[in-house]
């Protein structure tokens, strides 16, 4: 078993991962265990985990629709509802089984319900894995506006078995890869270089390439856990991804994006803005965008919907005092923060991925 102590979110993974998971249970011994998944997760992983842990009371179970479309305040209330009604307590425990939108909003939920109880991530989807699940980001999307209402506390444990890959359609994995190409972006050429040839069928490859984007992320939230400086760099690739992202959530006519896959886009355009303000190298930038296009589907997008795009990055919880900041590189593990960019080089950024 690989493994991470703090003194709050320590990462257990794969090995004796569920026996580790047992002896927390039994340490923390909550009153009650609390159990939240999303139609998907319900059907296809929890069955893995009930057959790993004996519960001294059997888990509740709390279910939500599966999709991006129900992060919300309102799926909120039903389960502080739920909870409530079925008599969780302060020193009651609940488990978030699923990907980054159960871990977002199970961990928001158990943050602010009798104002925080012990909560405990299993995420099942690749991108949960390398990124949503580390790091004690929490929060629910205001409409289509991603992740606007939210708060910063670790998990007490992640548990991480990397099984539950095999539940996941294809898209879902590549969406994870996204996240996985800008930690070697932010952090090193050499993680970027063992990245372009991943092969999700090799599975000892794959666990270390998932382990190595956990403790980049780690030691980057470790140094700065509230993102004043080292970890906006986690935002590389975020600001136009997420714009666009909302932009297709809320326009019935354009296919929805997952996480990953908005955030591919968002790095390709970055990375010209990069080559334009900072001289990332135009060869490097030819580089990202080919290994990046090859996993993911290029996306049309006109004129009126670029400019729509723009109009929504007013909202990026980054802005202060009205400029929007970009996150941007100098080289393969060498970020700038705190951009000013123009619209019209944004524009040039499309027109760029576009043509590419």
């Amino acid at each position: 078993m690989k493994y991470i102590i703090k003194e709050k979110g320590s990462v257990y993974c794969n090995g004796n991962v569920w026996q580790k998971l047992q002896e927390l249970l039994d340490d923390l011994n909550p009153t009650k265990i609390f159990i939240l998944t999303d139609e998907n997760t319900s059907k296809y992983c929890l069955k893995h985990v009930l057959q790993h842990i004996n519960f001294n009371n059997p888990p509740l179970q709390l279910t939500v629709p599966a999709g991006e479309h129900y992060k919300t305040i309102e799926t909120c209330l039903k389960l502080w509802e739920d909870l409530s009604e079925k008599g969780a307590d302060r020193s009651s425990l609940l488990i978030s089984l699923g990907g980054g939108m159960i871990t977002d909003l199970g961990g928001f939920v158990a943050s602010t319900f009798k104002r925080g109880i012990s909560f405990i991530n299993i995420p099942t989807s690749m991108l949960a894995m390398v990124d949503a699940s580390i790091g004690g980001k929490n929060g629910v999307d205001l409409g289509v506006l991603k992740n606007q209402v939210g708060v910063i506390n670790n998990a007490h444990s992640v548990i991480i078995d990397t099984h539950f890959l095999k539940t996941l359609p294809s898209n879902e994995l590549t969406s994870g890869y996204a996240e996985m190409l800008k930690h070697g972006l932010i952090y090193s050429k050499d993680y970027w270089e063992s990245l372009k040839s991943f092969d999700v069928e090799n599975v000892p490859a794959t666990e270390e390439a998932i382990w190595k984007s956990i403790q980049i992320k780690n030691e980057i939230v470790t140094v700065d856990p509230t993102e004043q400086n080292e970890r906006k760099a986690l935002n590389f690739g975020h600001t136009l991804g997420h714009a666009i992202e909302s932009y297709c959530l809320e326009h019935n006519e354009k296919t929805t994006l997952l996480h990953g896959e908005a955030i591919a886009i968002g790095m390709i355009l970055t990375c010209y803005i990069s080559k334009e303000l900072l001289q990332f190298p135009l060869l490097d930038c030819k580089e990202v965008s080919s290994v990046i296009l090859k996993h993911f589907p290029k996306v049309e997008f006109s004129n009126e919907e670029i400019n729509a795009i723009i109009e929504l990055l007013k909202y990026d919880k980054k802005n202060k005092n009205g400029n929007i900041y970009f996150v941007l590189l100098n080289a393969f593990g060498s970020i700038k923060t705190n951009c000013i960019v123009r619209n019209e080089l944004i524009k040039e950024a499309f027109d760029f991925y576009k043509t590419f």
